[in-house]
């Protein structure tokens, strides 16, 4: 069949759905209230009524951390540690997620989940997108792969993308200047730049809105001992149209595009080496939805094309496709009951070209046509919200992989929430399972590939209340303990032969995650999150076991913010390939904090914020990462402006 074939075949199914609807009024009459989820159930729920924690990042917050990347943003997350974002900005990304590695977060952008099957684990990388481009995010952690299916293992960050403003005409300029230095460097020069501009609004039924963001860093070696300077430099475009065809169907498309150049350095003799890694991004999605009485039918595809290019000693080439179709019906039950059915299917694709041994030109080593698996999903998942306080969430999704057969994974999420004459207190559990499917370059690699290779399994246990002061504080405190089987690892086999094979052997991580956010007064806020991870000692590489940070937020007045974050990260076990004696060696990282500063200024009648921010105030001389450069203390400089 063609690749393309089956993809379109739901796209039409999908449509021909909402010509069947009933011909009726929207009736999702679900209380809009400013603390709603939607991640953990598919429905804006009231968030009291969710039986997860999950940590949400308003706009409001973004603005207050203007100038960061996503990555950067999401690090100050409790349970998140992304390695990397400390570094120079061309390092790669790890996701470090209750004792899980990149191929068990899974991320959306839009509710849509986007991998990247050029990567050998299949994650996607958060380089690829522009922070001014986003509108808010929610962070679910534990397994959700009953909802999102395969990498939903330890985390889902979902990701929506700004939307169109109801003026006819509204812009957004925004540029930051900034130093980008180790802690040795004191010249302080403008190294970082970032811009991005966007025109949006409202015309009739119709909406439209285009971005484009652009960022250029430079003056930081990738190595620690490194003398010449690595840069990184991306571009990123956005469009997304909407039409409002009658008060039940309106439809949304969009079209993206995000590229990037990374200097790097040669990491296993740790010297100056001038390689480069470009890396190329296609998007096109689209996003009809029709509305019934007590329900709507929406369905969500995209299209996604990458291309990697690794230019080095040891040059390749990736390229990739993927498709993924999600139709999903939701229906509501007198807002006590809700229901969601649905089917994901998606397709992915990947070719790679690399050098062989005693060739001088690249030669295809992975072909597209072997290197493909299909995934059709059917998936079911309600939520019952009583009058008394009990609430359920439970879902069960059928997996059906085209290169291991069948899989299923289920989820059961209680909770009880109690009203109290200060707010309310609610207790919750869950036990769900997930799985993580091998990926293509796991699979089909001609050298280290292996196609009898199993999904990995995941199985988490949560338990832990949440305490909310009305108008004044909420605190959190979660127990989590996750098992893991049937690990793929890169599997030394003898005789110089290595293979991604499953492990017999099980592991564990298990912890503590707190939050508290406090209002102190109507100006001062505490936030406050801190994690414990215990992990085997096969996972235990770059993980802190003990992980804090302390904001405090001070709004000076109507125009003047402030805001002061502390991060402690505890010691990491590190590996680095020793080229003396040819062997891996483990190496303990000290532990280290770092304490920024943000501040912004409201002018010209509130249309354009002025803003700095500086980090590492201190300049804590650290490693993020062993024989890499570490941020210093840096300062940048910028300003919003809306018309």
């Amino acid at each position: 069949m063609h690749k393309k074939t089956w993809f379109f075949g739901i796209l039409t199914f999908g449509i021909s759905l909402f010509g069947f609807a009933q011909q009726q009024t929207d009736s999702l009459q679900i209380e809009q209230l400013d603390e709603v989820v939607i991640t953990d159930s598919k429905f804006k729920l009231k968030k009291e009524n969710s039986g997860k924690v999950i940590t949400k990042i308003s706009q409001e917050d973004l603005k207050k951390l203007q100038g960061k990347s996503i990555a950067e943003i999401l690090n100050t997350t409790a349970g998140i540690e992304i390695n990397g974002t400390r570094s120079n900005a061309a390092q790669s990304l790890s996701y470090f997620v209750r004792g899980g590695r990149n191929r068990q977060v899974l991320i959306l952008i839009d509710g849509v989940p986007v991998t990247d099957p050029s990567q050998i684990a299949n994650d996607y990388d958060l380089r690829l997108l522009n922070a001014d481009q986003v509108e808010r995010i929610e962070v679910l952690k534990g397994a959700s792969s009953t909802l999102y299916g395969t990498g939903a293992a330890t985390a889902v960050i979902n990701i929506k993308l700004k939307e169109a403003s109801k003026d006819a005409v509204a812009l957004n300029v925004k540029s930051t200047f900034g130093t980008n230095q180790s802690q040795n460097d004191t010249h302080y020069a403008v190294e970082n730049i970032r811009n991005s501009v966007a025109i949006n609004g409202s015309l009739g039924k119709m909406t439209y809105l285009a971005s484009f963001g652009q960022q250029f860093t430079d003056g930081l070696s990738a190595i620690e001992e490194g003398t010449d300077e690595d840069a990184f430099n991306a571009y990123n475009g956005y469009l997304k149209l909407g039409y409002q065809f009658s008060e039940q169907f309106k439809f949304h498309t969009s079209v993206g595009f995000d590229k990037f150049k990374a200097d790097f350095d040669d990491s296993f003799a740790f010297v100056d080496a001038d390689n480069r890694s470009i890396a190329e991004q296609y998007r096109i999605g689209l996003s009809p939805e029709y509305s019934y009485k007590n329900g709507s039918i929406t369905l969500n595809a995209i299209y996604n094309n990458v291309e990697r290019d690794i230019q080095s000693a040891f040059p390749t080439q990736f390229k990739a496709e993927s498709f993924v179709g999600d139709i999903f019906n939701r229906y509501n039950f007198s807002d006590k009951f809700y229901t969601v059915l649905g089917i994901n299917a998606q397709e992915n694709t990947i070719e790679t070209f690399a050098i062989p041994f005693g060739a001088t030109a690249l030669e295809q080593s992975i072909n597209p046509d072997d290197a493909t698996f299909t995934i059709i999903d059917p998936y079911a998942n309600v939520v019952y919200v009583s009058d008394f306080g009990l609430n359920v969430n439970a879902g069960i999704r059928l997996n059906n992989h085209s290169e291991y057969g069948n899989h299923v994974v289920y989820s059961l999420n209680p909770s009880f929430k109690t009203d109290v004459s200060f707010g309310y207190i609610k207790g919750l559990a869950s036990y769900s399972t997930a799985f993580i499917a091998p990926s293509l370059y796991q699979l089909f690699e001609p050298a280290y590939g292996n196609l009898e290779l199993e999904p990995e399994e995941n199985a988490t246990i949560e338990v832990g209340a949440e305490v909310v002061v009305k108008d004044k504080a909420t605190f959190s405190l979660v127990y989590f303990n996750r098992k893991e089987e049937n690990f793929v690892d890169f599997v030394d086999l003898g005789n110089f032969v290595f293979q991604y094979n499953n492990i017999d052997e099980d592991f564990t991580a298990s912890g503590f995650e707190f939050v508290a956010n406090v209002s102190v007064s109507e100006k001062l806020k505490v936030l406050l999150n801190g994690t414990y991870t215990k992990v085997d000692d096969d996972l235990n590489l770059r993980i802190p076991e003990v992980k804090v940070n302390a904001t405090l937020n001070y709004q000076f007045c109507e125009k003047t913010f402030a805001s002061l974050n502390y991060q402690y990260n505890d010691e990491r076990n590190d590996v680095f390939y020793n080229n003396t004696t040819f062997m891996n060696e483990e190496v303990t990282l000290d532990s280290f904090g770092l304490l920024d500063l943000y501040i912004s200024r409201k002018v010209a009648q509130n249309k354009m914020t002025i803003f700095a921010n500086v980090t590492n105030i201190l300049n804590e001389d650290y490693q993020e990462l062993f024989g890499y450069s570490s941020l210093g203390r840096n300062i940048n400089i910028g300003f919003s402006l809306n018309l």
